[in-house]
């Protein structure tokens, strides 16, 4: 099948709210982190400026920052939330909670060369990463769009995750992981998805 925009799925792909965690600068990974009253905030600004955008599915990260951040851009529509462990945010194992101010020379791989990116113990490298963000793709998003081609999805998740997916959407490599527009709590991206073919027409707009 050939992309025509006409015929393409629209996927929504959306960071978090704010966290107590953003402000201080501590790396969340995996922690279960709440948004606080700012990040609440910048969730109904965007739900707000999305209000008028026809939902069909909703999928979330089961981190309470990204689901209540789903919840809250979904408004008063009665699209369920549909949670999948791949859209989890990349872990960091030992160094959850620490400041990234404090941790040693080298997670400045993590930003500035991520081909070279070693985790700390317990923590994911950019290709497992990848590897699960992108077998959402491929087995959720993608079918989808055949089934539904006319249907509006929303992916609510997080910085690096979104990322990861971005990069594979624009047919990336991992070197090039945090290449165009940094992801800002709650910037809004927009593909356009006929089965394999994909098209971005939007990165990492806000809306406050």
């Amino acid at each position: 099948m050939y992309y025509t925009e006409d015929t393409a799925m629209k996927l929504y792909i959306i960071r978090h709210g704010d966290t107590d965690w953003n402000k201080q600068r501590r790396l969340q990974g995996q922690s279960d982190t709440e948004l606080n009253e700012y990040g609440i905030r910048l969730a109904q600004i965007t739900g707000e400026a999305l209000k008028d955008i026809r939902f069909d599915h909703i999928f979330s990260s089961p981190l309470k920052r990204a689901y209540r951040t789903a919840e809250i851009i979904r408004g008063g529509r009665t699209v369920p939330i549909v949670t999948d462990d791949r859209l989890k945010e990349i872990g960091f194992g030992i160094n959850e909670g620490v400041s990234s101010e404090l941790i040693t020379a080298d997670f400045h791989y993590f930003f500035d060369a991520p081909e070279k990116y070693k985790p700390a113990e317990g923590g994911e490298t950019y290709e497992q990463l990848c590897a699960r963000s992108r077998d959402f793709i491929d087995n959720v998003i993608v079918p989808l769009s055949v089934k539904e081609p006319d249907a509006v999805a929303l992916v609510t998740a997080h910085g690096a995750l979104n990322k990861s997916m971005m990069i594979y959407l624009n047919h990336l490599q991992i070197k090039n992981m945090w290449d165009g527009v940094f992801q800002k709590n709650c910037c809004v991206n927009i593909f356009d998805i006929d089965g394999f073919d994909f098209k971005m027409i939007q990165e990492a707009k806000i809306y406050y």
